[in-house]
């Protein structure tokens, strides 16, 4: 990525920051962290790789969205339960939205790991098109400005910051395989739940 980066810059920039919110595993804060490193080097502008990140990010944020949104409720009812996903995830994330989607997806877009579902959600929660951009940007730009900003702040001493948070990250990788096989656990408990529930009520 940093070498994609070092080559190809805002093209680079564009490509990575755009896949990246449509689900595709590539760590964000490298991408933008990176970019802030290349800006203190005089390789790129950090305001235009904030500027351009952010829309790059939000043009992946409205596939995602769009796959939450044509999805709808009919997709869950039939194919939930293979992702565990339950009628009662909609219906808790529809209230959620109901009166704060605005907040839910600005917070969300500016936080690490719910970033990459927050748009999802959102489509799902059928929030209009033209307010889930202007929230999603709004969150992205103050994700986008914060690590690139320490990207360029550390400037030369990025790599061995950059190791010692890779450390760190496998550490929390760990922790987080452990909360999320309880999880997995806790949820086909759920969709289970459910299914005996539904066959019990007998066909609608």
């Amino acid at each position: 990525m940093e070498s994609f980066l070092t080559q190809a810059g805002y093209g680079a920039l564009i490509v990575l920051c755009f896949v990246q919110t449509c689900y595709i595993t590539i760590p964000s804060k490298t991408t933008f962290g990176f970019a802030g490193v290349l800006a203190y080097e005089g390789h790129l502008n950090l305001v235009a790789v904030i500027v351009i990140g952010s829309l790059a990010e939000l043009a992946g944020s409205y596939v995602a969205y769009t796959v939450g949104r044509i999805g709808e409720r009919p997709l869950v009812d039939r194919l939930g339960r293979y992702v565990l996903i339950t009628r009662t995830d909609i219906d808790r994330a529809e209230r959620f939205f109901e009166g704060r989607g605005a907040l839910a997806v600005t917070i969300g877009r500016a936080l690490p790991v719910i970033r990459a579902f927050i748009s999802i959600v959102a489509g799902l929660s059928e929030m209009p098109a033209v307010r889930f951009g202007i929230f999603s940007l709004l969150g992205t730009l103050i994700y986008a400005s914060v690590l690139s900003a320490i990207g360029y702040g550390l400037g030369s001493a990025w790599h061995s910051v950059a190791h010692g948070i890779a450390i760190a990250g496998y550490v929390i990788a760990a922790l987080v395989v452990i909360v999320v096989v309880g999880f997995i656990v806790y949820r086909l408990r759920e969709v289970r739940k459910e299914a005996a529930e539904d066959q019990a009520r007998g066909p609608i």
